[in-house]
């Protein structure tokens, strides 16, 4: 293995983002490992487990694919379906930043504890917003019943058109005399190569297609084979696991292999919002939706789906923002 960075193998491996690319095999990738990080986004919403392991791959997914962007901007994840949960958004500011909330239905979820279950059908976006100054960039895949990892792979085989195969894994931790928490861990390869008919993938099943048809039966890349075969080895716990560092993991995975990776970067558990974003939003909504927000002493409290926390306006504020309205629409 060769490093950018260091010569020597980390021992700690939480909340870190780890670039690796395998020459011999075209490979690039990057894993992901979450521990205080994710912990952090889920005991704030005290989630019901089955939720909380579905937003944690969530998480997982958004960092994995936020942490390709060159320069600074934002990457989010968001889900609507018709499943027990409805919502799911994920926002990655590059660096380093994460947040995540969920909205679901709590009368849904007996028993469900599969991913696709509880996503149902809908669609999955991803959004790239990298400043005013730049368009921004979305790409949006049907959620069919299955989990966030097959959506990951619909998402790159049709909009993206890169063969890459993508591992997640979210559990918690048990520890004597100590509360559980919650880890995360991801893991996901790209087939780069420089002739690009190498990246050609074999044609989808062609389903009720005429017995005549032609079919494309092109064989993928052994290099590619190679690659993915290797990643469907990893365990879940191995993703996960706070005693195998990430550049460890790939040792493991690719032994036989030159592993070269690069710098890695830290990830942490932050909100965007502020008394002076919030009064931003309150400022765009009309005098009457702000009356309909009022409590009974006129005042509006608003709290952060994010990382709930609760921001107040007391009555006077809001009547100076009523007053800020009507002068700026005369």
């Amino acid at each position: 293995m060769t490093d950018t960075a260091s010569a020597s193998l980390r021992e700690d491996g939480d909340d870190r983002i780890l670039p690796f690319q395998i020459e011999e095999l075209d490979v690039r990738g990057r894993v992901v490992r979450l521990g205080p990080s994710i912990d952090a986004v889920l005991e704030r919403h005290a989630y019901p487990p089955a939720v909380s392991k579905l937003v944690g791959e969530a998480v997982a997914l958004t960092v994995l694919l936020g942490s390709a962007l060159k320069i600074d901007g934002r990457f989010q994840l968001q889900t609507r379906s018709d499943g027990p949960v409805g919502m799911l958004v994920v926002d990655f500011e590059a660096p380093d930043k994460v947040r995540a909330c969920a909205r679901f239905d709590a009368d849904r979820l007996d028993g469900l504890r599969d991913a696709g279950a509880l996503l149902g059908r809908g669609h999955l976006a991803l959004t790239v917003d990298q400043g005013p100054d730049m368009s921004r960039y979305q790409g949006v895949v049907a959620l069919e019943g299955g989990s966030l990892e097959d959506a990951a792979h619909t998402y790159f085989q049709q909009s993206e058109q890169i063969p890459t195969k993508v591992r997640l894994a979210v559990a918690e931790s048990f520890e004597t005399g100590a509360r559980h928490s919650w880890r995360a861990g991801g893991l996901i390869v790209q087939f780069l190569p420089e002739a690009p008919e190498r990246m050609r993938a074999p044609d989808l099943d062609p389903g009720d297609a005429p017995e005549d048809a032609v079919i494309d039966a092109t064989p993928e890349d052994d290099a590619w084979v190679e690659a993915q075969t290797l990643v469907a080895t990893v365990e879940d716990h191995e993703l996960i696991d706070p005693t195998l560092p990430p550049e460890r993991l790939l040792i493991r995975l690719f032994n036989e292999r030159e592993i070269r990776v690069f710098e890695s970067r830290g990830v942490r558990e932050a909100c965007r919002c502020s008394q002076d974003r919030v009064r931003g939003m309150l400022k765009s909504f009309s005098a009457e939706e702000r009356r309909d927000m009022r409590l009974d002493d006129g005042s509006i409290e608003v709290t952060c789906d994010f990382c709930s926390t609760k921001y107040g306006f007391s009555a006077e504020e809001v009547v100076a923002l009523d007053e800020a309205g009507d002068s700026g629409q005369n």
